[in-house]
């Protein structure tokens, strides 16, 4: 995997969005700005990737409020921005208007997203947040686990699209790809019978993205970040985007 891969962004099929979290919480490891988020965010976009996704929290530990003040106004590509719907963030995210926000149950202190919605509990209050950004031209997405009935409460709320959570498929996926893959098919058959949009996201590889994309034809966006930028220290940032293009759409 160390050669440069050629890839055509005009030839892809499901797009590429890469979470940049993990750039921002080295640059406040030192305080100051470097890596300078920006000017990665707007290297990864020429090097084909089609989106830059955002995950701020509460406590600013990576990517800041301002921060994606700042991509919204710089980058040409689409700005995906995720989070819990707290007042803030919603307060924020109607200002920046940024192309699509992706609803996630995080807790205040949650390290990373660890769970899909519970879309059949929190169906009025998700409706709400769906309806406000929607009124506000912002396509909406609800970050899911693959159970059918959990699409379809999804999709009762108005939202735009659904974001698979794949950790349970990256775990899976070493031992017994098929087996893993399973509950996504079913997931990504619903959510089409629905008209939802197919996003998906956490813990896709160089590894398991492929097969992956290959399982599921009507895959969106994928969201790509701490693997991607893990294999950046190694395989270099423009050379390991390609490679992600690659696998996504070889």
């Amino acid at each position: 995997m160390s050669c440069l891969c050629s890839f055509l962004p005009n030839e892809m099929k499901t797009k590429l969005s890469v979470n940049i979290n993990k750039i921002a919480t080295l640059r406040n490891a030192r305080g100051g700005n470097v890596p300078n988020v920006l000017q990665c965010a707007l290297d990864i976009e020429s090097f084909g990737a089609y989106g830059i996704t955002v995950h701020p929290r509460p406590d600013g530990r990576h990517i800041r409020y301002e921060d994606v003040f700042n991509l919204k106004k710089n980058i040409e590509t689409e700005l995906n921005v995720e989070g819990y719907p707290s007042p803030d963030f919603m307060e924020m995210v109607l200002s920046v208007s940024p192309h699509q926000v992706t609803l996630v149950p995080d807790a205040p202190d949650a390290i990373t997203s660890n769970s899909g919605w519970n879309a059949i509990r929190f169906q009025k209050d998700l409706t709400q947040w769906v309806s406000t950004l929607k009124s506000a031209g912002i396509r909406t997405s609800i970050f899911i686990d693959p159970i059918s009935d959990q699409i379809k409460a999804a999709q009762s709320t108005g939202v735009d699209r659904i974001e698979l959570y794949t950790e349970a498929y990256a775990v899976g996926f070493p031992s017994d790809p098929e087996m893993a893959i399973l509950p996504y098919i079913d997931a990504a058959n619903t959510a089409a019978e629905l008209g939802l949009g197919i996003n998906a996201g956490h813990d896709l590889s160089l590894q398991n993205l492929n097969f992956f994309s290959k399982h599921i034809p009507k895959l969106d966006e994928v969201s790509i970040g701490h693997a991607l930028i893990c294999d950046a220290l190694y395989l270099g940032l423009e050379n390991t985007v390609k490679m992600y293009l690659h696998q996504l759409n070889a």
